[in-house]
């Protein structure tokens, strides 16, 4: 196996509304997300302290706040495969796992959500389609 880096982002609170409900329905509170990018080994086991040999993760998390606030969806899941497309537009990113979730689920408790794990030909897919 070849050696690879991750850069983990956890409990990301993103502003997005997702789902349709009724009178009754429990409405969450909000959505978090969790991101696991497999990058290049190169890009954690960096030669010197230079952003110039990391992977710029800002730039991606920018465009994931804003792809949440772009409109209503119904499912995360649509969001979700939304987001896995935007990763698979990062040719440093090699694969990614992406957890989105929303709480409360019943009674002011539980949380919900949603995950999947994409390795470099999946991501290389996606682009494909896009």
């Amino acid at each position: 196996m070849t050696a690879r880096g991750t850069i983990t982002l956890t409990d990301l609170v993103i502003d997005t509304n997702i789902g349709t409900y009724g009178p009754g329905d429990v409405i969450p509170d909000h959505h978090s997300l969790d991101l696991t990018l497999i990058v290049p080994r190169t890009a954690v086991l960096i030669p010197s302290d230079d952003m110039a040999h990391v992977f710029d993760y800002d730039p991606l998390i920018a465009d994931i706040l804003q792809l949440a606030q772009s409109g209503h969806r119904a499912t995360q899941e649509w969001l979700m495969a939304q987001i896995a497309t935007l990763c698979a537009g990062y040719s440093q990113i090699e694969g990614v796992e992406i957890y989105l979730r929303k709480t409360p689920v019943h009674g002011g408790t539980g949380t919900l959500g949603v995950r999947v794990f994409l390795n470099h030909e999946d991501l290389r897919q996606l682009v494909a389609i896009a």
